[in-house]
């Protein structure tokens, strides 16, 4: 069953302006130490840190918060499997009211997409309990 669908849409070139007025203080209060290698390591940097700023903001939605109720930036972190495929890993209070929202006998599964095309970064995410046993 879906618990929660969120999108966002991000203007890269606002990140860019963004990373060059605050540089690491904006950077190190959003994103987790891996998020930011992994944009360190890309040539569009702007766009990667607006994709994973558009996916928080997503998830955020998703969860059925935005970002109030105690949730933190970093309690939401985008990495990428061996295949590219991108994932949520949730912590803290993220992760508390993931586990809040899902029902007794299920597991919690956060799904990610990401995508952009200059100057726009867009995020989908969808959270789905699935039973423990499936029978």
């Amino acid at each position: 069953m879906i618990l929660g669908i969120g999108s966002d849409l991000a203007n890269i070139d606002r990140i860019a302006a963004v990373l060059a007025r605050h540089g690491a203080r904006f950077t190190g209060r959003v994103f987790t130490e891996t998020e930011r290698a992994k944009a360190d390591m890309r040539r569009d940097v702007a766009g990667t840190y607006a994709k994973r700023w558009a996916a928080k903001e997503a998830c955020s939605k998703a969860l059925g918060t935005g970002l109030r109720m105690g949730i933190s930036w970093r309690d939401m972190a985008v990495s990428n499997l061996t295949t590219g495929q991108p994932v949520m890993q949730l912590s803290g209070w993220a992760a508390e009211r993931l586990a809040a929202m899902t029902p007794s006998g299920h597991r919690a599964i956060v799904h990610v997409t990401l995508t952009d095309d200059h100057p726009w970064a867009q995020a989908f995410v969808v959270i789905e309990a699935r039973p423990l046993t499936e029978g």
